[in-house]
């Protein structure tokens, strides 16, 4: 005892303090890096990215992002995320104001398919009653660049002629005729006005009416009998995905463009419901690979039974799917098919020139799909920018922070009341908005792109990496706005930069191209229908390949 008292006394109390101190700076050097475990949503701390903030949770996969999966009878509501994980990523940031630093280290290999950058962000919470720190987070991410419009059409013009489409395996006559209307469209005798056309909103008007007025007259389609409903063959013509049903309805009932034998076939459509899928296979199948692998089986059934998969390797195949899942569900085993997609995303697979963008298109009744048509003349429209809906995702919460109740001239709201009061309150701002802001919510795309068109608003895009519906045949910068999402703060200054002759003609030409995005009953020329057909026949044309001939 007398020996462990001498060593105590000798023991030199710096040393203890000198160790404490180590000891918990090393604790805070861990949680600053690594952050504090937590299962509770307020430990959730957004994370900036180029400029906005980010929540870590969504950066790190696209497997994290929950999926839209309850169809509300609600326009301006994009669906509840029923995945716990959601609840979390609802960032709420009404009391706070966020300061962020964050470095960009650009990657040497920014490519078409998979363009990404380092990211290095740094967060400050402070409350807005004063300037203490609530907490420090730190992240270290790869996720994607930013990939601006200019640089989409860039991209869209390169691939063209470099698009990959693997050579089938025997020729067919098919091809042939594909190649021959690829000469005529190639060679489309000049136009420079068509009857309820205007031009300046086509890349090329003389090419998409030679190369629509071919597909009308010689694309033949085959639509697949195999698979089960609801999966297979039964489309939902009501809520957010409803342009996957709205297709598969007017397809398989379709007596211009379909055929019987598959060996006058174009093209071949596989009648699945990415929707469908995501939900009616019960808690076995709730991961993506599940889900890509039970999409896996029926190609593996069409391959075995049929020639025709195996001849292109799915090149000639194409698919219709809006649900946010629809990317990553085929991007593997349906990775030479044309994707007609609403999740059209280019920083996660979404291909220019090889898939097309689909309309997400919000129906809510299916006998009336083109109801609440219409708004204001430009003179009316007395708000300069609307934008309503539900905190989904990282960016809306900080549009909503910045800019509600900010300026007179800006409609910029949460959540509205979804009784029928508060719906026609939704419209009539729309209606009476120059601008719609159509900012993306989990996922970059959003029903509001349509809803703006539909009501004659000017959409202003908020969606770095978003490919606009059409994006091949429309030259959407002559009747939208596209705001990157780092900008966002500077919104009002750039509205109200856009001179009043260029507001007036992109409010004409929107309310032109609205006819592209119309569901009706029965097809009408280059409706909605029409112009998804176009856009998949329009990328097979464009990488079509024959066999090689000794």
């Amino acid at each position: 005892m007398r020996i462990i008292l001498t060593r105590l006394e000798r023991f030199d109390i710096r040393r203890l303090l000198s160790g404490i101190i180590v000891t918990v700076g090393l604790v805070v050097l861990l949680v600053l890096c690594f952050g504090i475990p937590c299962r509770n949503a307020f430990c959730s701390s957004p994370v900036k990215v180029s400029g906005i903030v980010a929540n870590p949770s969504e950066v790190v996969k696209t497997e994290m992002n929950p999926s839209s999966d309850e169809d509300n009878d609600d326009e301006y509501e994009e669906g509840t995320r029923n995945n716990d994980s959601s609840r979390e990523n609802v960032v709420a940031i009404s009391n706070v104001k966020v300061e962020l630093n964050a470095s960009l280290i650009p990657s040497p290999n920014v490519s078409l398919g998979k363009p990404e950058m380092a990211v290095d962000s740094s967060v400050l919470v402070r409350s807005r009653e004063d300037n203490n720190v609530l907490f420090i987070m730190r992240r270290h991410k790869q996720v994607a660049a930013t990939v601006s419009i200019s640089q989409m059409n860039s991209l869209l013009i390169k691939s063209l002629p470099s698009s990959h489409s693997p050579k089938p395996r025997w020729s067919s006559a098919r091809d042939s005729e594909m190649l021959s209307a690829k000469s005529e469209i190639e060679n489309a005798s000049v136009v420079h006005e068509s009857l309820g056309l205007d031009a300046s909103i086509y890349r090329n008007i003389s090419k998409f009416l030679r190369s629509y007025d071919l597909m009308e007259r010689k694309l033949r389609v085959y639509v697949y009998k195999e698979g089960k409903k609801p999966i297979f063959h039964r489309p939902m013509p009501r809520g957010i995905y409803a342009s996957e049903g709205w297709f598969m309805k007017l397809m398989e009932s379709n007596k211009k463009f379909l055929v019987k034998d598959p060996r006058k076939a174009h093209l071949f459509y596989i009648p699945v419901s990415i929707k469908a899928l995501r939900t009616s296979l019960g808690q076995d199948f709730q991961t993506p690979k599940s889900l890509a692998d039970h999409l896996k089986e029926y190609v593996d059934l069409i391959a075995a039974k049929y020639k025709f998969w195996n001849r292109t390797a799915g090149a000639d195949h194409f698919l219709v799917a809006c649900h946010d899942w629809g990317n990553k569900l085929t991007k593997k085993h349906m990775s030479n098919s044309v994707r007609a997609l609403c999740n059209s995303n280019v920083a996660q697979g979404f291909r220019i020139g090889i898939d097309t963008a689909l309309p997400v298109t919000y129906i809510r009744s299916a006998e009336s799909p083109i109801e609440y048509r219409g708004g204001k003349t430009p003179s009316e429209r007395k708000i300069l920018a609307f934008f309503a809906g539900s905190m989904h995702g990282y960016l809306r919460p900080i549009l909503v922070q910045l800019w509600e109740n900010k300026s007179p001239d800006m409609k910029i709201l949460g959540p509205m009341p979804r009784d029928p009061q508060g719906k026609k309150q939704y419209r009539e701002y729309m209606k009476s908005s120059r601008y719609c802001i159509c900012a993306r919510g989990y996922e970059v795309h959003t029903p509001r792109v349509v809803e703006a068109i539909v009501n004659e608003c000017v959409p202003v895009i908020i969606a770095d990496n978003y490919v606009p519906p059409f994006f091949e045949v429309l030259n959407w910068e002559e009747f939208a706005v596209f705001v990157e999402e780092k900008d966002i703060q500077n919104l009002r200054n750039i509205l109200v930069s856009i001179p009043e002759e260029r507001y007036i003609g992109m409010q004409a030409r929107v309310k032109t191209v609205q006819q592209h995005f119309l569901w009706h009953k029965k097809p009408v020329k280059f409706d909605l229908f029409h112009m998804i057909l176009h856009s998949v026949w329009h990328s097979r044309i464009n990488r079509i390949k024959t066999k090689s001939r000794h």
